[in-house]
């Protein structure tokens, strides 16, 4: 589905190391690293932000290492979840929908049916200040899965959240998967969040890619320092 075949891209003096891995279609990848591992300029990367110097991103089998970021089909969210502070939740869920200039029905089904799994039905006509950090990260994810991307690609989701909100959109986002059906690219700092979460776990150190394999087997087989530092 999503495959990374010896990515590595230099950013100041940091650098990704020959970054190898295959994401499966309605697969829950989590890239699991401490702050400065390289987490968030990997996902930066697969999205188009930046071009890697070598290796290649192929999505579905077509090569996309050097694709606009518009042109890949790939929702990205970031840690701050860049919602339009100027838009009500509405807009901000649409506003994808209208450049790719959808149906004004099929617009509004796809807000109706988001917003009601996603529980956000009685936010539409608020704007983002208003929300809580939890009632943005559901508008997020809306906006992004508006547009229907072939992969999701969220950066520390629940770095901002309480620990109960937190806990609250974990078992919420597996029921999204069941009711929408997606495949995710997830970055986290947090073991326990990994494990809860994720179908396989990659553990990234300094750039490069130290161990794959599901939440278990990684804390279970991979005797190290840095899982130990989990």
């Amino acid at each position: 589905m999503l495959e990374l075949k010896d990515v590595s891209k230099t950013w100041r003096e940091f650098s990704l190391k020959k970054i190898s891995f295959k994401v499966e279609e309605g697969e829950y990848f989590v890239i699991l690293g401490h702050s400065g591992a390289g987490k968030t300029l990997l996902l930066e990367t697969i999205a188009g932000i930046y071009k890697p110097e070598s290796g290649k991103i192929f999505l579905k089998g077509r090569d996309i290492t050097y694709l606009p970021p518009e042109k890949r089909r790939i929702g990205y969210i970031p840690q701050n979840f860049a919602l339009f502070p100027h838009l009500t939740v509405y807009d901000n869920i649409t506003y994808g929908l209208k450049i790719l200039k959808r149906d004004q029905n099929e617009v509004r089904r796809k807000v109706e049916e988001l917003s009601e799994i996603l529980g956000i039905e009685g936010l539409l006509q608020r704007r983002p200040k208003t929300l809580s950090g939890g009632e943005q990260q559901r508008v997020a994810i809306a906006r992004t899965l508006a547009i229907e991307p072939e992969v999701l690609l969220l950066d520390e989701p629940f770095s901002n959240l309480d620990v109960l909100i937190k806990e609250r959109l974990i078992e919420e986002i597996k029921n999204w998967r069941d009711e929408i059906g997606f495949t995710a690219l997830h970055v986290t700092h947090d073991l326990n969040e990994a494990v809860m979460l994720a179908d396989k776990v990659c553990l990234i150190v300094n750039g490069e890619v130290i161990a794959i394999g599901d939440g278990f087997e990684i804390t279970k087989n991979y005797k190290s320092l840095h899982i130990a530092s989990f």
